[in-house]
């Protein structure tokens, strides 16, 4: 299925599965379409409520999705691959979810915290800047 397929099926609660790559490819989706806050707001907005409407609003994590989308939008920049396939072969660490590339920014203990759950908290593993 296209993006906007697959984005659609999401809106729709039609997706029999949703793992990591499919969070990854739905970020990738609203940040081609809108590389602004309104498309990072509107991307989580709906994770929110996908989370919510399944019952479980405790599975979604402020600063793992706020993490994820920063990565993709910084990759996307550097990049700019015309199709989600060409993306995730270009940046396999953004598609594996243990380990997680978070792992290099983040110390464990404050990923497991309620306050990185309830809201973003910024990095805290140092690594060299690069531009």
């Amino acid at each position: 299925m296209n993006d906007e397929e697959f984005r659609r099926a999401f809106l729709e609660r039609r997706l029999q599965a949703f793992h990591h790559r499919d969070h990854v490819r739905l970020a990738w989706t609203y940040l081609r379409e809108d590389s602004s806050l309104r498309g990072l707001d509107r991307f989580v907005h709906e994770l929110r409520r996908f989370a919510l409407d399944a019952g479980k609003p405790e599975l979604y994590h402020e600063t793992l999705t706020w993490g994820f989308l920063l990565l993709v939008r910084e990759r996307m920049a550097l990049g700019p691959e015309a199709d989600f396939e060409s993306f995730a072969g270009a940046n396999a660490d953004l598609m594996s979810w243990k380990p997680s590339v978070l792992e290099r920014y983040y110390r464990p203990e404050t990923l497991a915290s309620p306050r990185a759950r309830q809201t973003f908290v910024m990095p805290d593993r140092g690594l060299p800047i690069q531009c």
